[in-house]
C-alpha cells in the first residue's frame, strides 16, 4: 500500500507565516548584506554553525567596510541563535538575519528564526540585497489537499494536489486490447470480453483510490478525469466506495492518462476547487448569522461578548475577520484554543465576509451554552 503523508497549516499558522512573508519581503539591503540560512529537517546543526563560521571568515575579504561589518555581525547572530537548538527541528528551520536600518550608512541587525509548519525541503545559505522567502510562500499555497484520477481503459494515474505541488502517487495500466476488426460471432465475443475486461480494471482502480485516499487526513475533494464516457462508466461501474464518491467534486473531459493529464485535470477544476473553498466559509457563516437569528443566546459578536464567551468556556466555534486587530486575533486564537473551541480566519473577499465583518466588527462566536 502506498502512503501519501498530508500536513496541513492551520489559519492561525497561516497568518503568522503570512505576516513574516510579507515582513521579511519587504525589506531591502543596500548592498548584498542580508542573510538567508535555509535547513531542512535532520541537518547537522552544528555542521552548519562551523560553515557560517567559515563564511564569516570569507566576508572580511567585502571591500565596503559597512557591508563587510553587516554580513558578519549577520552570520554571527545565526550562529549565536543556533546554539538555542540541540538539534534542527523536525521540520526544518529558516533563520534570516541583516541590517534593516533605512538610514544610509546606519546599522539595524535584526534576526528572525522560524520553525516551518511542513517540512523544509531546500537547504540554502545566501547573501543578497533581499530575503530569500520562495520556500515560505510555497508553503501559503497549500490550504487544500485533492485526490486526483485520470483514466481511460486501458490506463489510471492517481495523484495527489497539495497546494500547487501534484504528486503522482500511482500508475495503472489494464489488459484491454485495443480495438482491432472483427465481424459477426468474434467481434460479439471479442465486445464481451474486453468490457469484462474494462471492469475488472475499473474494479482494481477504485481498490487502488481506496487504499491511497480512504483514511488520508483533510482530503477535501477528489477530481475525476479522462475521456467520454469511460470516467462516467468508472463512477457508475467501477464499485468506488460510496464515501470517495461522495467526495468527487469535478469530472472532467481530458485526453491525456499521465502526469501531464493530472496537470490538465487540476487546471480543468480551477474554478470547482475556488468554489469549494468559498462554500466552506459561507457555510461557517451561515451557522453563525442562522445562530444568530434563530438562537441569538447563543450567539455573541463584538470584542466584549465574545472575550467574556471565552473567559466563561462557553465557546464553540470562533469567526475571526481578516481585518481584525491582528494582536488581538492571536489573544482570542489562544484562549479559544485552551478551551477546545474551533476557530476560523473568514476573508473579505466576498459578500458573506464583508457582512460578517460589518455587523460583528470582527469577531464571531457560536456559543455551547447562553452567558446568562
Amino acid at each position: 500500500m502506498h502512503s501519501f503523508e498530508v500536513s496541513e497549516v492551520s489559519d492561525k499558522q497561516k497568518q503568522e507565516l503570512e505576516e513574516l512573508v510579507n515582513l521579511l519581503g519587504s525589506i531591502r539591503g543596500s548592498h548584498t548584506e542580508l542573510v538567508t540560512v535555509l535547513m531542512p529537517g535532520g541537518t547537522n546543526i552544528h555542521q552548519v554553525s562551523s560553515q557560517l563560521a567559515g563564511e564569516a571568515g570569507t566576508a572580511e575579504n567585502i571591500k565596503s567596510k559597512a557591508t563587510r561589518n553587516a554580513v558578519v555581525t549577520a552570520l554571527e547572530a545565526i550562529i549565536r541563535k543556533l546554539k538555542d537548538y540541540k538539534q534542527t527541528p523536525k521540520n526544518g528551520l529558516a533563520l534570516f538575519a541583516g541590517n534593516v536600518s533605512e538610514k544610509e550608512g546606519g546599522q539595524d541587525i535584526q534576526i528572525w528564526a522560524y520553525e516551518p509548519p511542513k517540512p523544509l525541503n531546500v537547504r540554502l545559505y545566501r547573501c543578497d540585497k533581499v530575503f530569500v522567502i520562495d520556500p515560505l510562500k510555497e508553503m501559503l499555497n497549500v490550504t487544500e489537499v485533492y485526490g486526483l484520477l485520470v483514466m481511460d481503459r486501458r490506463e489510471a494515474t492517481i495523484g495527489v494536489l497539495e497546494g500547487k505541488k501534484i504528486n503522482v502517487v500511482r500508475t495503472m495500466t489494464s489488459n484491454v486490447p485495443g480495438k482491432i476488426r472483427a465481424g459477426g460471432q468474434s467481434a460479439a465475443r471479442f465486445e464481451r470480453i474486453t468490457e469484462s475486461l474494462a471492469k475488472e480494471f475499473f474494479k482494481k482502480v477504485a481498490e487502488g483510490m481506496k487504499e491511497i485516499f480512504f483514511e488520508m487526513p483533510k482530503l477535501k475533494g477528489i477530481l475525476v478525469g479522462g475521456p467520454i464516457p469511460t470516467k462516467e462508466e468508472f463512477l457508475e461501474q467501477g464499485e468506488l466506495v460510496t464515501r470517495l464518491k461522495e467526495k468527487v467534486i469535478a469530472i472532467k473531459d481530458i485526453g491525456y492518462t499521465d502526469e501531464h493529464g493530472l496537470q490538465l485535470l487540476v487546471e480543468a477544476s480551477d474554478e470547482d476547487i475556488a468554489q469549494q473553498e468559498m462554500i466552506k466559509e459561507q457555510k461557517l457563516i451561515t451557522k453563525f448569522f442562522e445562530t444568530l437569528g434563530k438562537k441569538p443566546h447563543l450567539a455573541a459578536y463584538g470584542e466584549e461578548r465574545v472575550q467574556l464567551a471565552l473567559d466563561r468556556g462557553a465557546v464553540d466555534l470562533l469567526l475571526i475577520s481578516k481585518k481584525f486587530d491582528r494582536s488581538k486575533t492571536m489573544d482570542f486564537e489562544s484562549r479559544a484554543e485552551s478551551i477546545g473551541s474551533a476557530v476560523h480566519i473568514i476573508t473579505t473577499d466576498n459578500a458573506d465576509g464583508e457582512q460578517f465583518l460589518n455587523l460583528t466588527k470582527g469577531v464571531g462566536a457560536v456559543l455551547r451554552f447562553a452567558l446568562e
